[in-house]
């Protein structure tokens, strides 16, 4: 199989073909998008055991892991196809004219419409739902734009599988030429052609900061700027209050040691950060924490980039003045192995040195002692932008610190109380992204059908006759959608 780079000079014939189909493929109704997002999720089930085990060799992740990835990836295409559907996501709204005021007030009619072809780079990750047919594709095709999916190099073999499930998907509900395209590159000149090449209308990811950060730089740089939505990471701090921490330090530490161990700790939800007061609960915790870790076994990371910037991230970490090892896992790591570990620092030390507010993906967590709770309320005024953050508290302690919840709400995007933030529900309440650094835009989630959005503008039509209008602002509503008419949120026609 012939996985090389694609050359840079077929870039541009790709993106013609992609904006050719853009013309066609917007035209198609809600139904018939939706009926070509629920055939990838039968071909991608057809895949069988060809693809997980592909997906196994490519990056180390366990069968039943990837399994409950396939299924969890099948449920969002169909998620998002009935979403894509129901036609809620376009916003539609009406506002009929009023010809007797003065002076007149027209008929105006607005709608969500595609952008034009999105360019959508897979994650290492999570191979199946933030990859080639993954959450960004599902929502750039039910927005109506055509998709252009570079392959991760970490696994370029599953994602042409999926690729091909894609394409035979399109053939079976007669779609242009260029409403998919898959293509394959380890050089940031790969990247680089894509983003700034004039006819893509916009870009999702799922990565590194420095990855993301550099799409959105060439993004921006061009001459005409397009959107990005780059999810980055998140350190995902979790903030322990004295008396919930009293109440069962055994249990919490328990769960977090699952929590952050997950996947070999490779989840953009990891909680990286936990912020307590000290106490004599908080010694229970971390003892019992390390005891826990100690006993967790390596296990292969994803790649050995992955496995490269672990150790060195985790090693700047543990070599700043006043980072002390908590505990490491006790059993022997081989090289393609990340060593689970638990470190701790004062609130003082964290707060005066900014490199350990960055994200250490992999099995890690620190641990930062705080004072009292002004120096707790200080750190979480102090980080930055969180995917996630978790508050572990009883009800008397959440009626006290207003400040501190108030604090924590403006650096996150899900707000998590008595829980872990690892787990990721695919429903429309959830909101997976948040403020700069975690994304590049907090206002959109990459989880949920709202996640549409992010490849659609709006328009306003105004004195159109009804019978140039499109279905979805005719008088008769012929879709049966949610509409606002005058301000009144109604399925009746107009």
């Amino acid at each position: 199989m012939n996985l090389a780079d694609t050359p840079l000079h077929e870039i541009d014939a790709y993106m013609q073909e992609a904006w050719k189909a853009f013309h066609i493929y917007r035209k198609k109704s809600l139904k018939e998008r939706a009926a070509f997002i629920r055939s990838i999720a039968i071909e991608l089930e057809n895949c069988g055991d060809t693809l997980i085990q592909t997906a196994m060799r490519e990056t180390h992740l366990p069968e039943a892991r990837l399994r409950g990835e396939r299924g969890r990836t099948i449920f969002q295409l169909n998620s998002y196809a009935d979403a894509c559907e129901r036609g809620e996501w376009l916003e539609a709204s009406i506002d009929t004219a009023i010809p007797d005021k003065v002076p007149a007030k027209p008929d105006i009619r607005k709608m969500l419409i595609p952008m034009g072809p999105v360019v959508v780079f897979g994650s290492s990750n999570f191979p199946f739902a933030y990859s080639t047919a993954g959450g960004d594709t599902a929502c750039a095709l039910a927005a109506g734009c055509p998709v252009i999916v570079k392959a991760h190099p970490a696994h370029p073999e599953t994602s042409h599988i999926v690729a091909d499930a894609i394409f035979k998907a399109a053939a079976f509900n007669n779609l242009p030429l260029g409403v998919f395209t898959h293509v394959y590159g380890a050089s940031f000149e790969t990247g680089k052609a894509l983003v700034t090449h004039p006819l893509t209308k916009a870009v999702g990811f799922t990565g590194s900061y420095g990855g993301g950060k550099q799409l959105f730089d060439w993004a921006n740089q061009r001459k005409e700027p397009i959107p990005v939505f780059a999810e980055m990471g998140s350190v995902n701090p979790v903030f322990l209050l004295p008396e919930k921490l009293a109440s069962d330090p055994a249990g919490i530490a328990t769960a977090y040691a699952g929590s952050i161990t997950l996947g070999v700790g490779q989840f953009c939800t990891n909680p990286g950060l936990i912020v307590a007061i000290e106490s004599d609960a908080l010694k229970t915790f971390t003892h019992d924490l390390g005891k826990a870790i100690q006993k967790t076994q390596p296990a292969a990371m994803l790649h050995a980039g992955i496995v490269k910037a672990y150790k060195e991230k985790k090693g700047n970490a543990l070599l700043q003045d006043e980072v002390h090892l908590v505990a490491e896992s006790e059993t022997a790591v081989k090289e393609d192995e990340g060593l689970p570990t638990v470190a701790t620092a004062s609130a003082e030390t964290f707060l005066n040195n900014p490199l350990l507010h960055q994200e250490v993906f992999g099995p890690y967590s620190l641990i930062i002692r705080c004072k009292n709770e002004a120096e707790m309320l200080e750190v979480a005024q102090h980080l930055e932008g969180q995917l996630t953050a978790t508050l572990m508290a009883t009800t008397s302690e959440l009626k006290k610190n207003e400040e501190l919840i108030e604090a924590v709400k403006n650096i996150c995007g899900r707000f998590i109380l008595n829980g872990v933030p690892t787990g990721v529900e695919v429903c429309l309440s959830m909101h997976h992204g948040g403020p700069f650094p975690s994304t590049t835009d907090s206002r959109y989630t990459s989880v949920g059908a709202d996640g549409i959005k992010r490849f659609a503008r709006p328009i306003s039509l105004q004195n159109w006759d009804n019978e140039l209008l499109p279905d979805e602002l005719k008088n008769e509503n012929p879709l049966g959608i949610w509409r606002r008419v005058n301000s009144e949120l109604t399925k009746k026609p107009v």
